[in-house]
């Protein structure tokens, strides 16, 4: 029997450009080692863009997923009776809880090459967390998501 699939499953992947740079970083390790010779050169190029790519893949590896009763955003695990009061933050919005309006105790899973995000209130009392604010680029799906796990549960 196979699990059912996930409601909600997000990857906030980095944008097309970064790939680009992570050529140019490479070029620059060549242009580094071109003195040392064409074999050093074509290594710095393959070297440099490989590690580049993979900080850049890393990067935009993490996951917003709702599964079951859960909600999973990157490294936490927050039951969904542990949510409250879910909203949309469009991006000026957003940017003032990345920055004057943030609480030094909330779980921030931003990216900032996202501009929308999603802001949970946190209603555990246990949870010293008061809201959880991911960035994410379908803010209305995790939403329903949230909604149809929260009536589920």
């Amino acid at each position: 029997m196979q699990p059912s699939p996930a409601p909600y499953e997000e990857r906030l992947t980095a944008p097309r450009s970064w790939w680009l740079v992570s050529f140019l970083v490479g070029l620059a390790f060549a242009l580094i080692l071109l003195p040392f010779g064409t074999l050093p050169m074509l290594g710095g190029l393959a070297g440099g863009t490989a590690v580049a790519a993979v900080a850049a893949s890393s990067y935009g590896a993490v996951r917003i997923r709702v599964v079951g009763d859960s909600l999973i955003a990157g490294e936490a695990r927050v039951p969904v009776a542990a949510l409250g009061e879910a909203e949309i933050l469009d991006p000026e919005e957003a940017r003032a809880w990345r920055t004057y309006k943030a609480d030094t105790r909330a779980f921030l899973l931003l990216r900032a090459y996202i501009p929308r995000a999603v802001r949970v209130v946190v209603t555990d009392p246990e949870d010293p967390t008061p809201y959880l604010y991911l960035s994410t680029r379908e803010p209305e799906r995790l939403i329903e998501a949230l909604t149809a796990a929260k009536a589920a549960a």
